[in-house]
């Protein structure tokens, strides 16, 4: 294998990151980071470097932020704990951030608005200068083999879940603890809660963990990032990597690969299908029966809006809230709106104020958009998908440009060129219109050379898009992942040959792919591909429509995202016509009565 020099490393950094800085440095957030920062609160004791001793010999640290005069007290307080491997060194208090502000990323990340927190705030975790005055400790702890942490650093691992589920019951244990132990952080800090949660390692579930509050999350590398659709995503690992493991690994590059086996942007080519090491690092939610209190938001797509649902679906909990939104995932979780949600979620778990009103909540708060900057309604409802959907089917046309609601009486063939090409079809909605839940497209396809003496392609990667547009036929954006101010209401690829189907975990309404199996396409074969969209809640006013959009390549650019679309050459054809009716599904909701 070839060794990669820092020459390497270099060009494949600028590669990943340019086009998030070139955006950063245009709109001149680089010196005017998107966010607000404000002083610790006065009655703030910081305890940094505290070691906690792991049963393999080594030791976690964590900054312990507890209140001085609870301390001065002897009183004990419940805590809320999260674990990653971000260097919680990483805080304008230490003075270890990029001149003295706020974390590195919102200098490089859009916000919507501008996220207040406080100077003791790492990237992604709970503000201490919330959680000490509302009657907690907050604990923020870096994953063995980073920062300070002892250990080897691993990535999604069992040895991070052991480590995690230690720590927890540890700080438990503290003289200035009740005994009683919340989770709470965002994306890595919320996927790092599942395994715990579900009870994933040697001792269980941590006796001291009572309740669990990932704030968007995937719970499935393969499926939600690495290879989501089937297509290897190759520029998040790479931007991921530089941007935020790397630096706080606390070995050299070849010991670090020595423990996890390989960087993240190595993983997609030397395990390609969902193999056990895929497997390894997936958390079993319906093992979950602990508490639970998840965002799901709608404008995360490519990386945690459909693991987040899935968490809420599928966890055994009897008491799991979803809160759903959709707006970027900072501006949300550093809300007020959020913040006392998420205080009254641990008050009712973790300081037993079951009068609290939180368990008379709706299972699920849904925010209905309008546009990106719209909300429609805010209400609440009983579950997710909702149980009133009338899945309706909006088929694709064999010319022309509208989505009928009858497939085509007659067959025929809608083609577009594999490198360059694109099919775009619409339908406007004659009444007010709610689409909640999820989309599927399902496609009869082929793939074709254009040259008789080339071979046939043998395989196709499709990407999907769905616009809204106004009533002047104009698109509607929305918020999207990483910053993204411009994307589609819902979006979806696929690979043709990895199109096989896990049937006990499919639904009607969203296909699972298996991703354990290859099936390459045969020359003047027609396959049926059954393609899941992301989860949507969106409004069209009477006169409104979608658009549906199917192409070889990425419709609206999401850096540092990059999918491997290099299969595509030739003709991608869509059969169409009562043999092979392709068509939307679509989640419409009837009016309440």
């Amino acid at each position: 294998e070839k060794k990669m020099t820092r020459l390497d490393e270099i060009r494949e950094l600028m590669g990943a990151i340019w086009p998030v800085l070139k955006r950063a440095l245009r709109s001149g957030q680089i010196l005017r980071p998107q966010c607000e920062l404000e002083e610790p609160h006065p009655d703030i004791l910081c305890e940094y470097d505290v070691e906690i001793p792991l049963s393999d010999g080594t030791h976690a640290t964590a900054n312990v932020f507890r209140s001085r005069t609870a301390a001065d007290r002897d009183e004990k307080v419940p805590a809320i704990l999260c674990a990653h491997p971000y260097d919680n060194h990483l805080i304008p208090a230490l003075g270890k951030t990029p001149l003295g502000g706020p974390p590195q990323q919102y200098r490089m990340i859009p916000q919507a608005g501008r996220p207040t927190f406080s100077t003791l705030t790492s990237w992604e975790a709970p503000d201490p200068n919330f959680w000490i005055p509302a009657g907690y400790a907050l604990v923020n702890m870096n994953m063995p083999g980073y920062a300070n942490s002892g250990g080897k650093p691993t990535l999604f691992s069992p040895q991070q879940n052991e480590a995690f589920a230690e720590g927890i019951d540890w700080i438990g244990a503290r003289d200035w603890c009740t005994g009683k132990v919340g989770l709470n952080g965002v994306s890595y800090l919320a996927i790092s809660q599942y395994a715990v949660a579900a009870g994933q390692t040697t001792r269980g579930v941590p006796t001291c963990l009572r309740a669990v509050c990932p704030w968007e999350g995937i719970t499935n590398l393969y499926h939600d990032l690495f290879f989501e659709g089937g297509v290897r995503e190759k520029g998040f690992p790479v931007f991921w990597w530089h941007t935020e493991v790397r630096p706080t690994i606390n070995c050299s590059l070849e010991e670090f690969i020595e423990s996890e086996g390989l960087r993240p942007q190595e993983i997609a080519e030397i395990h390609p299908f969902y193999d056990d090491y895929w497997k390894e690092k997936t958390p079993d939610l319906d093992a979950i029966e602990l508490p639970m209190l998840v965002c799901a938001s709608f404008s995360d797509q490519g990386l945690h809006t459909r693991g987040s649902f899935r968490a809420f679906r599928r966890a055994r909990s009897s008491e799991k809230w979803v809160y759903t939104h959709r707006d970027l995932k900072w501006d949300a979780y550093y809300s007020r709106e959020v913040e006392k949600l998420t205080r009254d979620f641990f008050d009712c778990f973790l300081k037993d104020e079951r009068e609290n009103g939180f368990l008379d909540r709706a299972p699920v708060r849904l925010e209905v958009r309008a546009s990106r900057d719209a909300i429609h309604e805010v209400r609440e409802e009983r579950e997710w998908p909702l149980a009133r959907t009338d899945y309706q089917q909006l088929f694709l046309p064999g010319r022309g440009q509208r989505l009928g609601t009858q497939p085509e009486s007659e067959g025929n063939e809608l083609c577009y060129h594999a490198r360059s090409g694109e099919l775009r079809f619409q339908y406007i909605f004659d009444r007010d219109t709610e689409l909640s839940g999820y989309l599927k497209l399902s496609l009869w396809v082929e793939a074709r050379s254009t040259n008789e003496s080339r071979a046939a392609p043998d395989d196709m990667v499709l990407f999907i898009g769905v616009d809204k547009l106004d009533r002047a036929g104009s698109r509607v954006p929305f918020f999207g992942s990483v910053g993204n101010h411009a994307d589609l209401m819902s979006r979806g690829l696929i690979a043709a040959s990895r199109r096989a189907l896990d049937e006990s975990q499919s639904e009607p309404w969203e296909p699972v792919l298996t991703g354990e199996k290859e099936e390459k396409l045969q020359p003047g074969e027609i396959v049926r591909l059954e393609i899941p969209l992301n989860p949507t809640s969106t409004f069209f006013a009477e006169g409104e429509g979608l658009r549906l959009m199917i192409a070889p390549n990425e419709i609206v650019a999401s850096p540092p995202f990059a999918k491997d679309n290099d299969c595509n050459r030739g003709l991608h054809v869509i059969h169409v016509g009562p043999e092979q009716p392709s068509h939307l599904l679509i989640p419409v909701i009837p009016g309440r009565p």
